[in-house]
């Protein structure tokens, strides 16, 4: 099969780029999230896995290049879960984040918000964060229902009082001009939902913290149950949920109020919903892929920082757990 700099040599179950450097995890993480992945047949997803299988049996079929093989193993991760071997739902994919998430953000950001508004696109939003979580969590270990609904509903809750209660101060302020309100209003999302996010990641994966993550040396073999890697798992996407809505709930609010007082729109205030929305939609965009870049999904972690039995267990110094996105 040809090699080229452009396309390297395929490598089953391993990242097609560098996951040592943010550049390389970018890459990554822009072909696991890319949309259109949503539109693969059920007939493309089984000839992706046959390839795939093939190539692990050593019988494939003459011809088959590395490319066809990295194109396969992108659908393959895209659609199914690696702990579980089973298909994720489409709009709780990586790759259906964007697309399912982003009506919900311009929601969020609506001006003029109304309790009950800012509950129920509070509510949607941890709902959608909270079934994308369970979806692409670390399945090395069985997740009880009851641990799903107390992360979802201790999301919820931090969310919408934190929302709800930011939005009664500033109403109250009485010293802020109207122009001044507007803005900070449409900036409370941020808080709120990092808030819940933090919240979201930690009740949901909880159990990891008492039950471990399984480690795996250099050849896929497991070595154990760590609860140390999970909670470095639980960190690292606890933070990537803190870094991912903040230039989403951010920009677009400063963004806008620069737009609004354009003529054009000024003149034309149907515009405002659909510039908004395009605004939302490219933040949005970047924003994903940038913050889940900042680790890997696959992260390493040295043997001398896990518990000891272990340590005893391999000669490894450096084992990989699956972080979770």
């Amino acid at each position: 099969m040809a090699v080229s700099a452009a396309c390297p040599a395929f490598q089953l179950g391993r990242p097609r780029y560098d996951q040592s450097s943010f550049l390389g995890r970018l890459k990554h993480f822009v072909e696991i999230i890319d949309p259109s992945t949503l539109f693969v047949s059920e007939r493309r997803l089984t000839e992706c896995i046959k390839l795939l299988d093939d190539f692990k049996r050593g019988t494939l079929p003459p011809g088959v290049s590395d490319l066809q093989l990295w194109e396969a193993q992108k659908v393959k991760q895209a659609i199914i879960h690696p702990d579980t071997g089973e298909k994720i739902f489409m709009p709780f994919r990586m790759s259906g984040y964007v697309p399912f998430g982003t009506p919900i953000v311009v929601g969020l950001l609506l001006p003029n918000q109304t309790v009950v508004s800012t509950i129920f696109w509070q509510w949607l939003n941890q709902s959608h964060n909270a079934c994308v979580n369970y979806s692409n969590r670390n399945a090395t270990k069985p997740t009880p229902t009851s641990t799903f609904l107390q992360g979802y509903f201790g999301a919820v809750t931090s969310a919408v009082s934190l929302a709800v209660g930011l939005n009664v101060l500033i109403q109250k302020a009485n010293k802020l001009s109207p122009a001044t309100r507007m803005i900070i209003q449409r900036l409370i999302p941020f808080p709120a939902v990092a808030s819940a996010n933090i919240c979201n990641v930690g009740l949901m994966r909880h159990i990891e913290l008492s039950e471990g993550v399984d480690v795996l040396d250099g050849n896929g073999n497991v070595l154990g149950s760590s609860k140390i890697a999970a909670k470095h798992a639980i960190m690292e996407t606890a933070f990537t949920r803190v870094v991912l809505p903040m230039p989403i709930f951010v920009l677009p609010p400063i963004v806008m109020s620069y737009l609004e007082k354009l003529p054009l729109l000024q003149t034309n205030r149907r515009l405002l919903l659909p510039i908004h929305s395009l605004v939302c939609l490219a933040t949005f965009s970047l924003s994903l892929p940038l913050a889940i870049s900042l680790f890997p999904q696959m992260s390493q972690i040295d043997v001398s920082q896990l518990e000891p039995e272990i340590a005893m267990a391999t000669d490894c110094k450096v084992v990989t757990y699956n972080k979770g996105l």
